[in-house]
């Protein structure tokens, strides 16, 4: 399976490694790294991306709107601020698809035009005019499932059956990207593990991706430092590196195409063996 990401291919007959990048003061893990006192810093993101790229990761995802539950929201003008540049940099330099974490039309229309090669939208292109965004676009798109918004959905999820649902839902909007012009070929699902889930929705999802997801589509997983990992190993952030690589592992065996994740080497090393042992 091939995906054309504007002017990059990219080939999901194994599973790709796309590496976190944000250009937020705020994100759960990695927020402010990248800010001077001037504001955004292209050369520390250069310098990140560039690091991305050798320890192996194929996309580099660049998110200008924290999503962590209980995040604030961002204007459209400080969005496209802390993305574009970024993308613009990126794309002139390295040879990486580069995915933009958005929700936002403009965001999608002018981060297309620097570069990008994904939209990658944790609300699944359900805000005014961004289905028309970004089929204008022409790029592929990853629609994630999220019950609820950021700043709430982790109040008290609820599901009757989080399998089904969440596979009715996707079904939902690739129908709807499907209507608004964007090929079946150029859709992504992503379960949205965190999002509006408690800890047994997430592993129910996990149990059963493969169903998650028609045969013929790609699944993208991000599970990386997570905070169920914390609350199911009691773990802080920076002790989940061992567990974010189990479920990266647990997710390519199930057949997700696209691992989301901060730590890249690592992630790489535990998929090569993976697939030495499951595709020899």
């Amino acid at each position: 399976m091939k995906l054309t990401c504007g002017k990059r291919t990219l080939d999901l007959s194994r599973p790709q490694v796309m590496g976190i990048l944000n250009t937020t003061p705020d994100s759960f893990s990695d927020g402010g790294s990248y800010y001077a006192e001037g504001g955004l810093d292209l050369d520390l993101v250069l310098r990140r991306a560039e690091q991305i790229c050798e320890e192996g990761a194929t996309l580099i995802d660049i998110g200008g709107e924290s999503t962590r539950p209980g995040a604030a929201a961002v204007s459209e003008q400080q969005e496209l601020d802390r993305v574009v540049p970024a993308v613009e940099a990126i794309s002139l330099r390295m040879d990486v698809v580069i995915s933009v974490d958005t929700s936002t039309p403009a965001v999608m229309q002018a981060s297309a035009a620097a570069g990008a090669g994904l939209i990658n939208d944790v609300r699944a292109l359900t805000r005014p005019g961004a289905l028309e965004a970004a089929a204008a676009t022409g790029l592929p798109v990853c629609v994630m499932h999220m019950q609820g918004e950021p700043g709430s959905m982790q109040s008290s999820p609820e599901y009757t059956d989080v399998v089904a649902e969440v596979r009715a839902y996707l079904d939902g909007r690739l129908a709807a990207c499907e209507a608004a012009g964007i090929p079946r070929a150029s859709v992504i699902y992503d379960p949205g593990f965190g999002f509006g889930k408690n800890d047994a929705h997430n592993l129910a999802l996990l149990r059963h991706l493969p169903d998650l997801a028609p045969a013929d589509l790609p699944l993208l997983v991000g599970l990386s430092r997570k905070s169920m990992i914390g609350r199911l190993l009691d773990r802080t952030v920076d002790e989940r590196l061992p567990g974010s690589l189990a479920l990266a592992m647990l997710a390519a065996q199930r057949g997700a195409g696209i691992i989301r994740v901060h730590d890249v080497a690592a992630t790489v090393d535990v998929l090569k063996l993976q697939q030495l042992v499951d595709r020899p």
